[in-house]
């Protein structure tokens, strides 16, 4: 077995009677010497003070939770210490997270482990080691509940948002580079000119105004009964007794709903009486935001089922029927047992790849079932079923059912002609109906809303039926390859401040229309503009990155640059490399298909492209910034 300690070892962080010790932690946002992604990167050894178990003996506890492990040979601890990490890494949620490696040190071992979210993964290392811990004493160790709080934190991360995960995996998988903007709070698809940013589901080339459209419910619903689509009858409303008014017109039942609104927040339908009419007046108006006028809708509740339309571009992709949350009785369970124990089942674990969520017990949930004449500590009759919420949101634990392949073809043309009246990449559109396999222009089916920037992981991830890749759509929508998302890079290991320069001015005449970006150890650029140069380098990389106009990167990564920071971007069109160092050459892991690489070495030159190699003697007064630059013209 390598040896894993050493007696120059000194404790870092390791408690007395520990075994292991983990120190120098260091955060990658992108490719770096030890992965081509994003990773977390510490050093890992044994300590002096007390020997560790036999491999073996880890192995036996960890596989009666993650069996797999036994798949695998491990000659060293700093072997079952990544492997162990990568695996939790993943949280039990199936986050897309496999890489990992080990590098080899005088006196530890380097291990880099692939993670998006920092802080969780931090979490993640240090659960991992006290485990280890704890099985070296033989003592228990709270694996599980350890485990759930690193869900929830990163769940509260904004990659942990169901919506932004799934675009975020879906471009990981699709090879189209992401960035997340701190500042902004916005996802960056894609680089320069090529890029595309939001959040979710919306999008800078949405129209604000035809999202906040969307938002006004009443004006939505007479836009639609100008478009001749069925719509319930009702009207706005601004206090309790035109509300109860307006209901006596229309009749029982009614529905009640903030104009300004969202996720169902504020929404009450199948409203039988007056009673119940004042109570979900006043949920409607709490649901309003602070300063906005009371404004709230009541208009005739319709029986059937819930269904969501999803629209992408103006083109129909997929159908939810949704059903609100419920619990099934045992005989001698009450509510409040049920919903606790439907709240364990895995589906419900409310991350970003479950397909259901937790069913929240409030105010809103007791008097629900308050109108239904029962208590949370009334037990239910084996086998009676007690809805729990009059709305079926599947944010509020509601149950998808994906029904795609049974929606009638009017219906898909309904929904089309209303979302190709908007500037929206995602529209969502909800309706009610008993049937909707059956043309809206022969049923009952009814228009109930419209929703711009809908959440997608329902469709992605429906509790019954099959899945409907909507993420990859989406993206697909603005990035027909991946290639599409990206603009020319060319990567040096070694550029002065003045060859930047002459190289700029050099494609600048070929090419004046272009907006090119470039940054070195001694400044930026954009075309002939210097910029501030920030301290983080990868800040400068991203900065140009983020601009809507630029055409091309140009940028420097030495190799005290890739150690401390690693790269800011995935792939590079051209690499020029001169008398690279081991770790410099690192930038020829990292590109895309059809590369060209340039290198210098002794004396001559080196060209790579296309599994061909070329080179070319270099006579003592060429200039190796010569030899590039002809190169250069040649593949741009």
């Amino acid at each position: 077995m390598v040896q894993e300690q050493s007696t120059d070892v000194i404790r870092i962080n390791a408690r007395r009677t520990d075994v292991f010790d983990i120190f120098n932690f260091t955060y990658y946002i992108g490719p770096n010497p030890y992965l081509d992604n994003s990773a977390l990167v510490f050093d890992f050894t044994l300590t002096e003070d007390s020997d560790p178990l036999p491999i073996k003996n880890y192995l036996d506890v960890i596989s009666s939770i993650y069996p797999n492990i036994l798949e695998n040979n491990y000659q060293l601890y700093a072997d079952l210490f990544a492997y162990v990490a990568s695996e939790v890494g993943k949280l039990n949620i199936g986050l897309y997270l496999n890489d990992w490696s080990i590098k080899p040190y005088h006196s530890f071992m380097r291990i880099a482990i692939q993670a998006i979210h920092e802080n969780t993964a931090r979490g993640v290392i240090y659960l991992v080691w006290d485990w280890l811990e704890s099985i070296t004493k033989n003592e228990y160790f709270p694996f599980t509940e350890e485990l759930i709080k690193l869900q929830k934190k990163f769940r509260k991360s904004i990659y942990g948002r169901p919506t932004v995960y799934a675009l975020w995996e879906t471009a990981n998988q699709q090879g189209i580079p992401t960035l997340y903007l701190w500042e902004e709070g916005l996802i960056q698809y894609g680089y320069g000119r090529k890029q595309i940013r939001g959040v979710g589901t919306s999008f800078d080339v949405d129209s604000h105004l035809d999202s906040d459209f969307t938002t006004r419910k009443d004006d939505c619903k007479e836009f639609l009964i100008r478009l001749g689509f069925p719509v319930p009858h009702g009207d706005i409303v601004t206090s309790e007794t035109e509300a109860l008014d307006i209901a006596r017109e229309i009749n029982y039942p009614v529905a009640v709903k903030p104009v300004i609104s969202h996720k169902g927040i504020g929404v009450t339908s199948n409203v039988q009486n007056s009673r119940e009419l004042e109570y979900a007046y006043n949920l409607a108006k709490l649901a309003i935001p602070e300063g906005k006028s009371t404004r709230i809708i009541v208009e005739k509740s319709l029986t059937g089922t819930d269904y969501r339309l999803l629209c992408v571009n103006g083109k129909f992709i997929a159908a939810i029927e949704r059903h609100p949350p419920s619990v099934k009785g045992d005989g001698y369970s009450t509510i409040r047992d049920l919903i606790d124990r439907e709240n364990r089942q895995p589906e419900r674990q409310d991350t970003p790849t479950s397909p259901l969520s937790q069913i929240v017990i409030n105010d809103v949930l007791e008097e629900y079932l308050y109108e239904q004449k029962l208590k949370l500590d009334n037990i239910i009759r084996k086998d009676e079923i007690i809805y729990l919420s009059s709305v079926a949101n599947i944010s509020s634990g509601g149950v998808s059912v994906n029904t795609t392949d049974k929606i009638h073809r009017d219906n898909i043309i309904l929904a089309e002609e209303i979302a190709q009246n908007f500037r929206l990449t995602c529209l969502g559109i909800d309706i009610i109906t008993n049937n909707i396999s059956q043309s809206w222009k022969v049923s009952d089916l009814a228009i109930l809303e419209i929703n711009a920037a809908p959440g997608i992981s329902m469709h992605l991830k429906p509790a019954i039926g099959l899945s409907v890749d909507v993420p990859a759509k989406i993206l697909t929508n603005f990035f027909p390859s991946a290639q599409d998302a990206r603009i020319p890079i060319i990567t040096f290991n070694q550029l002065t401040f003045d060859e930047l320069q002459i190289m700029m001015n050099r494609i600048l005449l070929k090419y004046p229309q272009w907006n090119i970006g470039g940054v070195c150890r001694e400044g930026i650029l954009i075309n002939h503009s210097e910029k501030f140069l920030n301290q983080d380098y990868n800040r400068n990389v991203q900065t140009l990155l983020r601009n809507p106009q630029l055409d091309l990167l140009i940028a420097e990564y030495t190799e005290d640059i890739l150690v401390e920071y690693g790269m800011g971007y995935q792939g590079s069109n051209i690499v020029i490399l001169d008398h690279p160092t081991e770790i410099e050459m690192i930038l020829l892991r990292d590109t895309i298909d059809g590369s060209v690489f340039i290198i210098n070495q002794e004396n001559h030159v080196s060209i790579q492209h296309k599994g061909l190699i070329e080179n070319i003697p270099i006579a003592e007064e060429m200039e190796f910034l010569d030899v590039y630059l002809q190169i250069i013209d040649a593949f741009l």
